[in-house]
């Protein structure tokens, strides 16, 4: 990827170089050219999450695209696959997104969508990001007479809840159900009780009170540990914890145990394959995914592939492959039954379908697949030089691959979308897993600060 889009769009700290006002109006106007088609103005959708940042930027990329011709149509504060259906529905040309995901407050981000409700491809993103940075954009602009407008949505909210309610069998009632949903301050704070509320679930709703700066702040499905207390008090059957921008699930189930994303995604894809309607019996991962999902899959005849980290990659290899369920372990997971990309809610919608189908609860559900130790420390860095040219590095990365052999793995990789450098070790036992994992994650701090 180039200077300003990552593995998920743009990201930086906010009223910072690239996520200021100036360059959000040039991200806006070179999407609204990119778009253009003969004789028509591109329709562009924007939504944001809850940041204290999204509308100084909603205003400047939509002041961007009415300035080359297009028109910019806000939803306000929506979930990323919210925007991504409304997209679909109105048959508009693009859709952006203001949002850093499951990254704190000062942060922002942008990302694009096609009118098709699918993520850029890298060439459609590197044509925007030549148009930004090449200082010509001002030169393209149309006169007066050929400018757009930017128009409020109304109703945005409700034409996403009425999607997400048809992607729940009809055949199945949630009825009294008890729920705990934790909106993480965030995008899903009012279409994910509303959802569940008129399905006629029994919810019980934390950290919905967004004020700006309290997004994903110790909750959400980062952090779970309120989500897993309130479920155990509750007696909830399920608990259901969305990121900031709604493309994430992690699930609590009734004894108060966080569920990864992998556990989810299995009990999806077993779900479709009782019902026979898993497509190819495929399902794709990311090299990411814990060594146990493979083992589970090879258990059960799940053909599984692992795609590169993003979930725009897991999409792609998707559609190639011809697979229906995909999904990463930090709990993006993917439908393309129901939609383009990642959306927690809908996620959330699938797992509680699985549950009431097999009449078991999620504890054993999620018990099909056995979770191999592992470790994962997040190392800050002020430069990302390519692994294999850290000497130190590369060398502690030779001795716990020698020592672990067939019975773990090591992948150490940059973040696309903060300064960071992931180091995850699977092995054995959790005190092996530790040991190399902080080897190699000393090595990475001695040599990329």
């Amino acid at each position: 990827m180039g200077t300003l889009f990552g593995t998920d769009g743009i990201r930086g700290d906010a009223n910072r170089y690239p996520m200021d006002g100036m360059t959000a109006f040039s991200v806006g106007q070179a999407v609204a050219h990119l778009m253009k088609g003969k004789g028509t103005r591109p329709r562009i959708i924007i939504g944001r999450d809850t940041r204290i940042s999204g509308p100084m930027l909603e205003h400047s990329l939509a002041a961007g695209i009415a300035s080359m011709g297009g028109e910019a149509y806000l939803t306000g504060v929506l979930p990323t696959p919210g925007v991504a259906s409304i997209c679909r529905s109105m048959a508009a040309n693009a859709g952006i997104v203001i949002s850093a995901s499951h990254n704190p407050y000062e942060d922002n981000g942008i990302k694009v969508f096609s009118g098709n409700g699918f993520k850029l491809s890298d060439a459609q993103e590197e044509s925007i990001e030549t148009l930004v940075l090449n200082g010509q954009l001002m030169d393209m602009t149309p006169p007066a007479r050929d400018m757009g407008q930017v128009t409020t949505l109304e109703g945005a909210l409700d034409m996403y809840v009425d999607f997400l309610k048809s992607c729940f069998p009809g055949d199945l009632c949630m009825k009294g159900m008890k729920i705990v949903l934790d909106t993480a301050n965030g995008a899903t704070f009012q279409a994910a009780p509303a959802l569940f509320a008129s399905l006629g679930a029994n919810v019980d709703i934390l950290h919905n009170r967004p004020d700006g700066t309290n997004i994903n702040l110790s909750c959400g499905s980062q952090f779970t540990q309120d989500l897993q207390r309130h479920v155990s008090r509750r007696g909830a059957a399920i608990g259901l914890a969305f990121d900031g921008d709604g493309d994430r699930l992690i699930a609590v189930d009734e004894t108060g145990r966080a569920i990864t994303g992998d556990r989810s995604m299995l009990v999806c894809a077993l779900d479709l394959k009782a019902q026979g309607r898993l497509k190819n019996d495929q399902v794709v991962s990311t090299v990411m995914s814990n060594l146990g999902f493979a083992a589970a899959c090879r258990k059960y005849g799940v053909r599984h592939h692992a795609s590169r980290v993003g979930d725009r990659y897991v999409v792609e290899d998707m559609k190639r492959l011809g697979a229906v369920v995909g999904g990463e372990d930090s709990g993006h997971l993917i439908f393309l039954e129901h939609h383009t990309t990642g959306d927690g809610i809908i996620a959330g919608l699938q797992l509680i379908a699985a549950m009431l189908r097999q009449n078991k609860p999620l504890s054993e559900l999620a018990d099909m697949m056995t979770v191999y130790p592992q470790a994962l420390i997040n190392v800050d860095v002020e430069r990302k030089p390519a692994i294999s040219t850290l000497p130190r590095v590369a060398a502690a990365i030779v001795e716990a691959e020698a020592a672990l052999g067939h019975e773990g793995r090591v992948l150490v990789r940059y973040s696309g979308t903060q300064n960071l450098c992931r180091v995850m070790v699977e092995g054995p036992t959790p005190q092996i897993t530790k040991k190399y994992c902080t080897q190699i994650a000393e090595a990475v701090k001695r040599e990329t600060r």
